[in-house]
């Protein structure tokens, strides 16, 4: 794998004992200046302190660090988890020499209690000494909440004969459900860029990825994606080089939106549920996400039953048009329906054995227009259960 590092970043991360012990759970990115920055956030209305305050110190489209917990959430925590989101600032920045207004704060964990402050402060001296170069696998690796595995992406590009280099990470496994970007992503390149425009390239390219992934429906309080540019470079994409990094950072988010559904908390099968043949894309959406979140699709797809009506059902509540005799079905290759008629236990039996698969395409097209669209999620199993049982234990 292409090294985790970036010009112009540094990383660190260690354990505060925030939640468990001996583990990394805080940490904190570097520039080594302020660099150009654009961030996307959670449209839930029960937002947290960390969520609010790094809203408010984006407005500048300047960022030079960023300090993160997991194992505390600090959302409904009212006026002290405010106060502690900006103690944390403040405390990152007074560490750094910087203004805390270019600190931006993340949290991520349980919710409801308010973050231990007692154990945050008197480490954030430790944190800033372990920043390195190549930190940026220790941040990953310090954000993991019931994440199975760290989720780190690099891409690479040569623009005027200089390489310009992505890095990326997110965490994520449950509470994962597009409305943005359920889940937290730090993304940094060395490109040159003007924060109007990493605002524009990202939202494209979160609308792209992370808002097209599913593992359980709930839309996190937290969610949160950054993206920093240093400049160290030295090279501004401008022209077709820019159309070339707006595709190297769609690739760079969706690598790690397809990672946090193929880690989904349980999962047993990532699945991409393809729409085509809407009226039009908005249809098309509608249908795939009705699907991809759907409770009796996904139990059925942990339970490898090719159950078609369970499919029907989703789309038909979906609020797109459809005419039911015109829907076609199939898992990969294997054509289970053709215009609305199931065609048989032989094409069941194909289709089965394609979900013994740990990845396959769900295509189903409506037949009555251009309208295109998909999703990406997983299986419900009886882990997804357990583990959201025992969650807060």
């Amino acid at each position: 794998m292409t090294s985790m590092q970036c010009k112009g970043f540094a990383a660190g991360a260690i354990s505060a004992q925030i939640k468990y012990k001996d583990r990394p759970d805080l940490a904190m990115l570097v520039c080594t200046h302020p660099a150009a920055a654009a961030a996307v956030f959670t449209q839930n209305k029960v937002t947290a302190a960390p969520v609010r305050l790094s809203r408010e110190h984006i407005q500048s489209g300047r960022c030079q660090a960023l300090i993160v917990n997991s194992g505390n959430a600090n959302c409904a925590t009212g006026v002290q988890g405010m106060e502690n989101a900006k103690t944390m600032a403040r405390a990152a920045a007074q560490a750094l020499g910087i203004q805390p207004e270019l600190v931006q704060v993340a949290s991520t964990g349980v919710i409801g209690q308010q973050l231990p402050m007692d154990r945050i402060l008197p480490r954030i001296p430790d944190l800033v000494a372990k920043i390195r170069p190549e930190g940026l696998e220790d941040l990953a690796r310090a954000i993991m909440t019931t994440d199975l595995v760290q989720k780190t992406a690099v891409k690479t590009l040569k623009i005027q004969g200089k390489t310009i280099t992505l890095c990326g990470m997110a965490k994520g496994s449950g509470m994962i459900r597009p409305d943005m970007a359920t889940m937290l992503s730090f993304l940094v390149t060395d490109a040159d860029i003007a924060p109007e425009v990493l605002t524009s390239l990202l939202k494209a390219a979160v609308d792209k990825s992370f808002n097209r992934i599913s593992v359980d429906g709930d839309t996190s309080t937290n969610d949160m994606v950054l993206l920093m540019a240093s400049g160290a470079s030295g090279t501004r994409p401008q022209g077709e080089d820019s159309d070339h990094f707006a595709e190297a950072l769609d690739a760079l988010c969706m690598d790690l939106a397809t990672q946090v559904v193929r880690d989904g908390e349980g999962a047993t099968k990532l699945v991409r549920v393809v729409v085509q043949g809407a009226r039009n894309h908005a249809d098309a959406l509608k249908a795939a996400d009705t699907v991809a979140n759907s409770p009796l699709v996904k139990t059925a797809l942990f339970g490898e039953d090719a159950n078609w009506g369970r499919l029907a059902m989703a789309v038909g509540r979906s609020g797109a048009d459809l005419d039911p005799d015109r829907i076609t079905l199939r898992f990969d290759d294997a054509l289970l329906v053709k215009d609305g008629v199931w065609l048989g236990a032989e094409a069941e039996a194909k289709a089965a054995a394609v979900m013994k698969q740990k990845e396959f395409t769900l295509l189903i097209d409506l037949g009555i227009g251009p309208g295109t669209d998909f999703m990406l999620t997983c299986d419900f199993s009886y882990d997804y259960v357990r583990i959201n049982a025992d969650y807060r234990s």
